[in-house]
């Protein structure tokens, strides 16, 4: 159609703990990544590994392996990786979803997220490192605060915006460390399917299925509902 756009796509790898159970494969989905890229361009196509979550069966460690080898499968294809360590405590949804899945997590540590920090940023990925919404400050290891709704990519990407962009303010309407400027979100809970044990936006599994059903049978509808 000819719309400008940037796209955040959020690649991690929870396939062995079974955290993401309705996702294509990793393979697929970097390939998807690559199809991307190749149709909007280097930089408009941006790797999130989000959120990052500790569990009795995800260390740290095994984290930052798996980080790494998706990095190197998308050398080429990628210049920046935005991360977001998983808060749970905040989200009692999350909690429960979690909780009814047999999960055991727990929250990061201000130093545990520190001392991932560092390694990261030691392994020498060749990739912009960012944050979101994240209040630790991570600046010594050159790790900067993300804006998901980012002006200047914006302007990057479509310099004639930049009249219009230079104007709008970061979005109160947003949480507090939330750095994206003004925008509108066109989303809605409970419609994804993929079911994914960490995620905030939907209820249950099951409520977000049967949306997803219901849209599947009028899909020209304006609301996904």
């Amino acid at each position: 159609m000819g719309i400008g756009c940037y796209i955040q796509y959020t690649l991690n790898d929870y396939f062995a703990e079974g955290l993401e159970p309705n996702v294509p494969s990793v393979a697929e989905r970097i390939n998807t990544f690559k199809q991307l890229v190749d149709e909007l361009g280097m930089g408009a196509v941006i790797w999130r590994f989000d959120p990052l979550i500790l569990t009795d069966k995800i260390s740290a460690d095994a984290l930052l392996n798996k980080i790494e080898r998706i990095a190197n499968r998308l050398h080429g294809y990628t210049e920046k990786l935005v991360f977001s360590f998983a808060d749970i405590l905040a989200y009692r949804k999350v909690r429960r979803n979690l909780s009814d899945a047999g999960v055991h997590y727990r929250e990061w540590k201000i130093d545990e997220m520190i001392d991932f920090s560092r390694l990261l940023s030691g392994m020498n990925l060749g990739l912009k490192l960012a944050t979101c919404a994240e209040k630790v400050d991570l600046s010594q290891f050159g790790i900067i605060h993300n804006r998901c709704i980012d002006p200047e990519l914006i302007c990057r990407l479509k310099p004639e915006l930049q009249p219009l962009i230079s104007i709008l303010k970061t979005d109160k309407g947003q949480r507090a460390l939330c750095g994206c400027i003004t925008s509108k979100d066109i989303g809605i809970y409970n419609t994804c399917p993929h079911g994914c044990t960490y995620c905030y936006a939907n209820t249950s599994p099951y409520s977000a299925q049967q949306n997803f059903i219901r849209h599947q049978h009028n899909p020209n509808n304006d609301s996904i509902l």
